[in-house]
């Protein structure tokens, strides 16, 4: 079995297959696998099937009774509630209506349409930047910025606790690649300077999230941006779960420290605050000129429907629009925070993201099939996404979730965390 120390492991950079034999047949893998993966479906632990509308509450089919009940939404990333706002679907029923259900092609032909640049200049207007562009995924745009800007000679310094998607990019590219210790200012700098005693006029981009996942935690940018302005490197964030959450008028981490024109490369990603698909990466005209060409992710990748496209934009008008859907995220985090403490749980939360650790001798899959049963959605993390002793549920809040779904989420967090001993 390949394993990794816990202590050096990426956290993001695993994949199943990292835990089998090199040696088992297509045939062994499958039969290794496939009972693994039913097991945890069948259980709820993984791909539970919602059949209605991202919100608030949804309804959840049972996959061995068939049976659907309705449960409180603690697990999506739909921060704003904009995946259900009925002005984003008129948008995007309109654009179906007006284009077509897609382009039937890249970017670079065919498949650029009017509303594809409007949004495009409309996340480079956002972000202050020269131009911007769509990619099919968040996933997609990590991976056509780094392999498309980075060569043989050039590095790229990033958080240990960096996106897999970055981590695919560093799989695919020529350039060199080295890891620091999560928002480890002092590790980044030594590795700065090192770089810079060997190479110093070679490239060199720092790419850092202004949230991270796990944790919730918020990137230093400020110190960062220092440190990579006296060392000569370029900055790139990844926004993806800082853009609608952070920030004055919800504009992301940048906004947030007042520094929307320091960031060099800004990238991000439609699934989160904007409850569709999609990615974009925005910067100087020039760079996303050469991205355009070089970004193989892009390149070779059909676009964006155009209802997506329009979902999006329209997206953006309702956040400008109504500055009280940000307020209420946060009003509601507070208050979750809060009555979570009061119960004993120990919790440090900066963004919409709260994680709650959980003692390593339970059992997750356990711990989240009776917060089902008591109907809450909530996602559990554990090894080998996290350490084995990080196991977490992790709540993400949303801001249409009312005092009557929060109260009622506290009501079980207080009844489950004393059956299972974690209040305690």
């Amino acid at each position: 079995m390949i394993q990794q120390e816990e202590n050096t492991r990426h956290l993001e950079n695993f994949s199943f297959a990292d835990f089998l034999h090199e040696w088992h047949t297509l045939e062994d893998k499958y039969s290794l696998v496939s009972p693994f993966i039913q097991g945890l479906v069948q259980n709820g632990y993984v791909m539970r099937e919602v059949t209605g509308p991202a919100q608030n509450r949804v309804k959840i089919r049972d996959q061995v009774s068939q049976k659907e009940t309705e449960v409180i939404m603690l697990g999506s990333n739909n921060y704003l509630g904009l995946a259900n706002e009925p002005e984003l679907v008129e948008a995007t029923v309109q654009a179906v209506r007006e284009y077509g259900i897609g382009c039937g092609g890249p970017p670079l032909l065919n498949g650029t349409t009017t509303l594809h640049r409007k949004l495009e200049k409309k996340i480079a207007e956002k972000k202050k930047c020269g131009d911007a562009m769509l990619f099919a995924s968040g996933y997609a745009a990590n991976v056509g910025w780094s392999t498309g800007l980075l060569g043989s000679g050039d590095y790229l310094i990033y958080d240990s606790q960096s996106h897999a998607s970055l981590h695919d990019g560093m799989k695919m590219g020529s350039f060199r690649s080295i890891p620091f210790a999560h928002n480890n200012i002092q590790e980044l700098r030594r590795h700065l300077m090192q770089v810079r005693w060997k190479s110093p006029y070679t490239n060199v981009i720092v790419c850092v999230e202004g949230v991270y996942s796990m944790d919730g935690d918020i990137a230093p940018l400020p110190e960062i941006r220092q440190i990579c302005t006296k060392y000569g490197a370029l900055l790139a964030v990844d926004d993806a779960h800082g853009s609608g959450v952070l920030g004055r008028t919800g504009n992301g981490t940048a906004e947030h420290f007042q520094m929307d024109s320091e960031i060099d490369i800004h990238m991000g990603t439609f699934s989160k605050s904007f409850g569709v698909t999609g990615g974009y990466v925005a910067g100087q005209k020039e760079m996303i000129d050469a991205l355009r060409l070089c970004a193989r992710s892009y390149m070779f990748s059909a676009s964006l429907p155009p209802s997506i496209v329009a979902g999006v934009h329209a997206g953006y008008e309702f956040i400008d629009r109504h500055p009280e859907r940000l307020t209420q995220l946060h009003d509601n985090v507070q208050y979750m925070v809060k009555g979570l403490r009061s119960m004993g749980f120990s919790i440090e939360v900066e963004t919409a993201i709260i994680p709650i650790l959980i003692p390593e001798q339970i059992q997750m899959s356990t711990v989240i099939k009776r917060f089902h049963e008591e109907g809450v959605f909530i996602n559990g993390v554990e090894y080998p996404a996290v350490e084995r002793d990080k196991q977490r549920l992790r709540i993400s809040m949303m801001a249409t979730l009312t005092k009557q779904d929060l109260n009622y989420a506290l009501g079980v967090f207080k009844k489950l965390g004393n059956e299972f001993g974690i209040l305690s």
